[in-house]
């Protein structure tokens, strides 16, 4: 069993923040679950493009509203606390908050903590294999001793 509180990830190395948005990565590849789970806040009044080409996303609006564009339909829809939307299909999308918006976020395959969006909006398809058989040991992606296993 793993505990975390996302408290706990604040100012380490699953706490990755840009200028538009926050992400706390909860659950990662080297946890081995399957999946990878983030929070992830997007500032009010930015626009973010994204594009999840080698990943399947569902995102869970927990506070906050605005909107979220497919960019491949055209079609707008309304974000809100209750809202998911799953982008089953590799779907280029934005969003555009009006207000903060805290999102739960799952991914398949799971990110391992490393990735960066590329110029396209995606994250590039890193598997925990890779990064145990290269250079680097991937040790970001274990739990840490501050981080509670039970």
């Amino acid at each position: 069993m793993i505990v975390r509180s996302l408290h706990d990830l604040d100012g380490t190395d699953r706490d990755v923040v840009t200028p538009n948005w926050r992400s706390k990565r909860i659950i990662l590849a080297g946890d081995r679950v399957g999946f990878s789970m983030h929070e992830t806040v997007l500032k009010a009044g930015t626009v973010n493009d994204f594009w999840y080409a080698n990943h399947v996303e569902a995102v869970l609006c927990v506070e906050g509203h605005g909107e979220l564009v497919d960019q491949e339909t055209g079609e707008v829809h309304a974000l809100r606390p209750g809202t998911l939307y799953l982008l089953d299909g590799h779907e280029r999308h934005q969003v555009r908050p009006v207000t903060d918006i805290r999102a739960i976020c799952v991914f398949n395959p799971p990110v391992t903590g490393r990735e960066v969006h590329d110029e396209t909006g995606a994250y590039p398809l890193i598997r925990l294999a890779d990064l145990e058989n290269g250079p680097d040991e991937g040790t970001a992606d274990r739990p840490s001793d501050e981080e509670t296993r039970v």
